[in-house]
């Protein structure tokens, strides 16, 4: 089942997590991605571990990350590889990339050259710390953006700093990735024209630190770490029952009038009746709580609690996550067919769209998997493109010579035409040079049909059509003198 970015092609020279991430996230949605990797080694991420599966130890960790792209490897420092980068340009929809700021620029492609290889281009760069200022060219793992932008020292029990279990840094960063070329590609359909995108770790934790943040840019408070209970809300955080831990989450006054009853307190307590008074008690307040949930069972105190309507649930391992059946009903595992694996299941896509069949999903590829298909794709690409310039600049020539003719000549030939005839006519004159770079960058074939095209084929189509439209209404009202004038008006 296509995507709604079926026909975007994306180049994809990132590695690591942040741009992989993204343009997973990209492919899942149904765009062409391409993965340019460096011959020999690839994707950093294809060497960590363990674990490794399977006799050639692929990297369980290249795969959580990699799905439903194509490989092709190339050595970006080489003629050759340059050359194959310019044409893989010329045809894309977005650019992708993470180097560190400058490298793109010294292999070659800083992005006045990448526009001028495809004006409609549009270029995503994330970094660690932004492109520019004072620290924009450090390096930056998710591990050192965490300590950097705040996030270990308001994580873990009080007093001890702690990393998230998950590479949270480079995980907000491609989700901002992706809703930023989302908007780009939009705006494109407006403009015609490409653009930068930029994101980094650093931006996209700080963009994610919510009442943190203004608890010390507003109140003048340093937040600090608070264990699993919430900085401002309770009872809102982990509770310890007969056989084990919950989590609970009383996030307003409603909801706490229903828990209160349920544990044996009085709502309506002066230490407990507010939120403030909670927060300012809550050492007291969990003491009461968990006094009360040790009779008892995780399995009994849940079902209690959500036949309330209280917030509440388990705490689950990785495994319990993904044989529990709800997970499952959401179409968060999927099946690939992996070339040396076989059948393996991945964690799934997070959007669904309402009355669209499921996609067949493909396996993160293999080094250099798709390197000769995609290069046949390429000579393809280019033919078609030089062909489609041979027939614009002949039909420019016969243009040419049509309006070298007398006037009475011109208006004969015009008035023998149809309107479709005329409005062909004009269309090859005045759309062959704007349109021939962009076509030569067309990401599906030129044989296609218009809705198959992509964003921007199908809008440029229908501007040649409006604009032919406005042309056969000037020749109706004067099919030579009208037009002869504003020809003379052009080349001033």
């Amino acid at each position: 089942m296509p995507g709604p970015l079926e026909g975007v092609v994306i180049v994809d020279l990132s590695r690591v997590v942040a741009g992989p991430q993204a343009t997973m996230a990209l492919a899942d949605l149904g765009a062409r991605v391409i993965k340019v990797e460096q011959p020999g080694t690839g994707d950093e991420t294809r060497g960590w571990g363990p674990p490794f599966a399977g006799p050639d130890q692929v990297s369980t960790y290249y795969l959580s990350i990699n799905r439903n792209k194509e490989s092709i490897t190339l050595d970006l420092k080489s003629d050759e590889g340059k050359d194959t980068l310019a044409r893989l340009v010329r045809h894309a929809d977005v650019l992708v990339e993470n180097f560190r700021t400058g490298v793109l620029d010294r292999l070659g492609f800083p992005v006045g050259r990448l526009h001028e290889l495809n004006p409609q281009l549009i270029v995503l760069s994330i970094t660690g710390f932004g492109h520019d200022g004072p620290e924009g060219g450090r390096p930056g793992y998710d591990a050192i953006m965490q300590g950097e932008a705040g996030i270990m020292s308001v994580t873990g029990p009080p007093g001890t700093p702690s990393k998230v279990g998950l590479s949270i840094a480079d995980i907000l960063a491609a989700g901002n990735a992706t809703s930023g070329v989302l908007a780009a590609l939009y705006e494109r359909m407006r403009t015609g024209r490409g653009s930068v995108v930029r994101t980094s770790l650093l931006a996209s934790v700080v963009g994610a630190h919510m009442y943190q943040g203004t608890r010390w840019t507003v109140a003048g408070e340093v937040p600090e770490s608070v264990g699993n209970d919430h900085p401002t809300i309770a009872p809102y955080g982990t509770f310890r029952c007969k056989d084990g831990q919950i989590q609970i989450g009383v996030a307003n006054q409603n909801l706490w009038r229903r828990f209160a009853p349920l544990v044996g307190l009085d709502a309506d307590d002066p230490r407990y009746a507010t939120i403030p008074a909670r927060s300012e008690n809550r050492a007291e307040l969990t003491a009461d709580i968990e006094r009360v949930l040790a009779g008892d069972t995780r399995e009994a105190w849940l079902e209690r609690l959500n036949g309330a309507g209280v917030p509440a649930g388990s705490i689950r391992s990785i495994d319990e996550v993904y044989t529990w059946e709800q997970t499952r009903s959401q179409g968060l595992v999927i099946e690939v067919e992996h070339p040396t694996l076989g059948r393996i299941e991945l964690p799934g896509p997070p959007l669904r769209f309402d009355g669209a069949e499921p996609r067949v999903h493909t396996a993160p590829p293999l080094l250099g998997e798709h390197t000769d298909a995609v290069l046949a794709w390429l000579d393809e690409q280019d033919a078609a493109g030089q062909r489609d310039a041979a027939e614009r600049r002949d039909a420019v020539e016969e243009q040419d010579i049509a309006e070298q003719r007398g006037p009475a000549d011109r208006r004969d030939a015009a008035g023998q035409r149809g309107p479709v005839d005329r409005r062909d006519a004009v269309e090859k004159r005045d759309s062959a040079e704007q349109q021939d770079a962009a076509e030569q960058r067309e990401p599906v074939d030129r044989g296609d049909a218009a809705g198959q095209r992509g964003p921007v084929g199908r809008r440029d189509a229908a501007g040649r059509r409006d604009a032919a439209d406005r042309r056969d209404a000037v020749e109706q009202r004067d099919p030579v003198g009208e037009r002869h004038g504003e020809e003379q008006g052009r080349g001033q």
